[in-house]
């Protein structure tokens, strides 16, 4: 005997799941978001002004730092970011080119050995018609994959599966840094 189907709300019945997740209301609303394109609004420059732990640094080097992402794709997405506010990668200097591109290879390897990655997205989105979040300050994505991991949770369930607290991948990722 089928049993109907009762699902109170507005639209019709679609018999799927609901995975309900409120915090994400935050990104969704831009609470987060600088007001202006100004360093004093950036987040991306008030980070480096904080200990580590509570701004989720990972690495400093000296022209640009390792930070997890507040609103991550995947457990462990790391964003590498110059200090000297800076919009556009053709505008950075070769320093700071040579440092992003270090600080992304050895965040790929930590990665690698905290987490067994099987793979990698790494990009930047320049502009905010290409997608950049905070189009004022650069920052390069490094996104961690996994064969058959979530990739259909944000797609079909706008969802993100994070299994531990970016606090804690934080200091494992931190505490790997030198290590690997």
């Amino acid at each position: 005997m089928d049993e109907e189907l009762r699902q109170d709300g507005i639209g019709e019945a679609d018999q799927l799941d609901r995975l309900w997740t409120p915090h994400r209301m935050a990104y969704i609303r831009g609470e987060n978001k600088p007001a202006d394109a100004t360093s004093g609004e950036c987040p991306f420059c008030r980070v480096p002004h904080l200990a580590d732990a509570d701004g989720l640094v990972v690495r400093r080097g000296a022209l640009a730092y390792v930070v997890l992402n507040l609103y991550p794709y995947a457990p462990g997405h790391l964003m590498v970011c110059p200090y000297r506010h800076v919009a556009d990668y053709s505008d950075t200097t070769d320093e700071e080119v040579v440092e992003i591109a270090a600080l992304t290879r050895q965040a790929m390897r930590v990665i690698r050995s905290v987490s067994g990655a099987g793979g990698f997205n790494i990009g930047m989105n320049q502009g905010a018609i290409a997608g950049a979040g905070i189009a004022a300050h650069l920052h390069q994505h490094v996104v961690p994959r996994w064969a058959g991991d979530q990739n259909f949770m944000p797609i079909i369930g706008r969802t993100k599966v994070l299994p531990e607290l970016l606090t804690d991948t934080r200091t494992l990722l931190a505490e790997a840094w030198d290590r690997v």
